[in-house]
């Protein structure tokens, strides 16, 4: 068993292994229009309609298997909150290379990866706001929720992650940021 200050093996794989995956999906182009602090709302139009784009089908994908209450489902959900941020009208096409989400092991995997994304998103509302643009609502997400939301999320993960499961885990989040970035990289 782990002690308070040591991470669950489970988290510490995702962290490690998924590593090269997650620093090249930051370096996208809106990231470093961020980064520099040149970002425009265009950017972030652009951006936030690729985002919806690999949202809207992963989330129908979860809305295909079973959670308990303790996984807050609905409150993960947050394709919906794009949509407040977007001009109307904007073109949404939905990303067609998703990642197998058919197995528990994948979903978590995946849940991961996108449940990870919401801390970055209170960042990325922070340099926004010095950047004068408005389209936050998606990035705030769950607010002071945030933090919770993602311990619990690691909570549960630590839960349900065995021996046996852990690769397909691995493999699934790795897989996730991959078609992410393969997604927001595509003109």
């Amino acid at each position: 068993m782990s002690s308070a200050s040591e991470s669950p093996v489970i988290l510490q794989r995702l962290r490690s292994e998924t590593r090269p995956y997650h620093d090249a999906l930051e370096q996208n182009h809106f990231n470093q229009a961020l980064g520099a602090g040149q970002v425009s709302a265009e950017q972030t139009h652009w951006f936030l309609a690729k985002l919806y784009g690999f949202l809207k089908p992963y989330e129908a994908h979860l809305d295909q298997h079973e959670f308990t209450p303790a996984w807050d489902i609905a409150q993960r959900h947050r394709a919906h909150l794009i949509l407040a941020d977007l001009p109307p009208n904007s073109p949404l096409p939905l990303c067609p290379d998703m990642p197998p989400l058919a197995t528990w092991p994948q979903l978590l995997g995946a849940l991961y990866v996108l449940e990870g994304s919401t801390l970055g998103g209170q960042v990325i509302t922070r340099q926004l706001a010095k950047a004068g643009i408005e389209s936050r609502t998606y990035f705030s997400g769950n607010g002071d929720q945030t933090g919770p939301l993602w311990k619990r999320f690691c909570q549960l993960l630590t839960e349900e992650a065995t021996d046996a499961n852990q690769a397909e885990i691995v493999d699934s989040a790795s897989l996730t940021f991959q078609k992410l970035h393969a997604w927001i990289n595509q003109p």
